[in-house]
């Protein structure tokens, strides 16, 4: 795991964090383009419908198309935090908490794939924005 007195992990463990990773960018994907083509969808049409079943229909289509488009933008923050980890298992970074130095534990970015921060450090910095 340590090169020349730098801490990261081995070649072989950056290629499994890899390929975990395309694996849930492609996933992401998939999911972004579900939200994405409900959100652009006009749905059923309810012009045969009462005027007041009508309204309450559109009503719900606008909070559902709102909906889609909160998880859409958050299926994209999450595809782009994991390219930055791609990023950074290419430059051999990955893995390296970005408070301590230290390697965060391979539990921690099985689960957060795109974490830069070990737990201790997430729970400290968190503490941090509320003491402010």
């Amino acid at each position: 795991m340590a090169e020349n007195n730098v801490v990261r992990y081995s070649d072989e463990e950056l290629q499994e964090f890899k390929t975990l990773i395309e694996n849930k960018i492609a996933q992401a994907k998939k999911d972004m383009l579900v939200y994405m083509e409900a959100y652009t969808n006009s749905g059923n049409d309810t012009m045969d419908t009462s005027p007041t079943f009508k309204i309450l229909e559109e009503g719900n289509q606008v909070l559902s198309k709102e909906e889609n488009s909160r998880l859409a933008s958050r299926l994209d923050k999450y595809i782009k935090n994991l390219e930055a980890a791609l990023v950074r298992i290419e430059n051999k970074t990955y893995g390296v908490c970005r408070a301590t130095g230290k390697l965060i534990p391979k539990e921690r970015l099985l689960i957060v794939p795109h974490a830069t921060l070990s737990f201790d450090a997430k729970i400290n910095e968190k503490k941090g924005e509320r003491d402010k």
